[in-house]
């Protein structure tokens, strides 16, 4: 049931029950069970527009949280019993276990078409096995949801205790190892933070230290990083800047240090550059994201999720942009023209280009290896 009094009709599997929530589209191939456990779909139903869903089963070694954070999904077809010899257990199980609502069946295309039109909905996603519904009720939980605006959801998926992390990216034939000699010593910043995000930090020699979202910059600074990470997460930027920002804006008063963000990670360095964020009309939900590095020209495939965006028309002086997204030209890519301290809006973990955009940890890690020489 969407807030404007849409109904869609279909097969309900995973949990029972009704979650209110946004709702948005994602155009990805394969990673549902990524999508899913992304802290960044924290308070979003995700609709899937690629119809193959379920097919490739769940195996814990994809999951990027130890639960789903994605408030539920929406499919085209059923799901299937899974295909593939990694698979340990089938998604709808999964899903029911973990407390997740789905329904099959629904015509994605329209609904899709629906989200582009009138910007994220607001949506009451409802599973009852005897196909009783209460339709009045159902609209007014979607009509009465606040939406994701003011709304600080990076305390909730944070973790509440720092910890170590030095499991290193998959690999064949041993999958994943341990890295033994880091080189760098890295604090990053828990908003939401994805595993293969900590992976890629531990793939370029980093000892990495995760503090929670409400990490002060002594805090931070008592580590003595060689550089600090700034993660994903969902929600408002501006809300969750309230207290992320002036941490950040300690950091660079009182240290020279390399900084990189990814996605929520990037909107809060923005903002603590003096830039703003608004609101999107639908997001960026997909990996099949074009964008361009306009230093070099070179187009990067990139994996997206966020429903808000970085104003390129704020960025204060000083501050340039490095990447723009070729579906619309919203900014992607943020760089302080005197240091070491840079963001992106995409994810370059995720790998659909499939490494396309690897180099930036790379980048963060020879700029850790300048700053130590310095």
């Amino acid at each position: 049931m969407l807030a404007d009094g849409s109904i869609f009709y279909g097969h309900g599997f995973g949990a029972t029950g009704t979650t209110v929530a946004e709702l948005c589209f994602n155009t990805a191939m394969t990673g549902y069970q990524e999508i899913m456990t992304d802290p960044s779909y924290a308070g979003q139903v995700v609709t899937f527009t690629f119809p193959h869903i379920g097919n490739t089963g769940i195996t814990s070694e994809d999951d990027e949280t130890a639960d789903p954070f994605a408030a539920g999904m929406v499919v085209k077809w059923d799901p299937t019993e899974p295909s593939s010899w990694r698979a340990r257990e089938e998604l709808a199980p999964w899903l029911a276990a973990r407390g997740r609502i789905a329904i099959g069946g629904i015509d994605t295309r329209r609904l899709t078409r629906a989200i582009r039109q009138q910007g994220a909905p607001h949506v009451a996603l409802c599973h009852s096995p005897d196909g009783v519904f209460d339709l009045d009720d159902l609209l007014a939980q979607a009509e009465e949801f606040a939406g994701l605006e003011g709304l600080d959801l990076a305390k909730d998926v944070s973790c509440t205790q720092s910890y170590k992390w030095n499991e290193k990216r998959w690999a064949w034939p041993e999958g994943y190892v341990a890295e033994e000699a880091p080189k760098y010593k890295v604090v990053a910043i828990d908003y939401g933070a994805k595993r293969n995000i900590l992976r890629c930090l531990a793939s370029v020699g980093c000892d990495v230290t995760v503090l929670p979202a409400s990490a002060t910059a002594e805090d931070v600074l008592a580590h003595q990083p060689d550089g600090l990470f700034l993660s994903n997460g969902p929600g408002d930027p501006a809300a969750t800047g309230s207290y992320a920002v002036p941490m950040i804006q300690a950091v660079l008063a009182q240290s020279t240090i390399p900084v990189f963000g990814i996605c929520l990670g990037h909107q809060m360095l923005a903002l603590a550059l003096g830039a703003k964020t608004i609101k999107m009309n639908h997001g960026h939900h997909g990996a099949n994201h074009p964008v361009k590095d306009v230093q070099s020209n070179k187009v990067e495939i990139t994996s997206m999720n966020h429903g808000f965006t970085v104003d390129s028309q704020s960025l204060p002086e000083g501050v340039l942009e490095t990447h723009i997204s070729l579906f619309d030209g919203s900014n992607c890519g943020i760089r302080m023209a005197d240091r070491p301290v840079f963001s992106v809006q995409y994810h370059p973990e995720a790998s659909p280009g499939p490494q396309d955009s690897f180099y930036l940890f790379e980048n963060f890690a020879a700029e850790m290896e300048k700053s130590r020489a310095a």
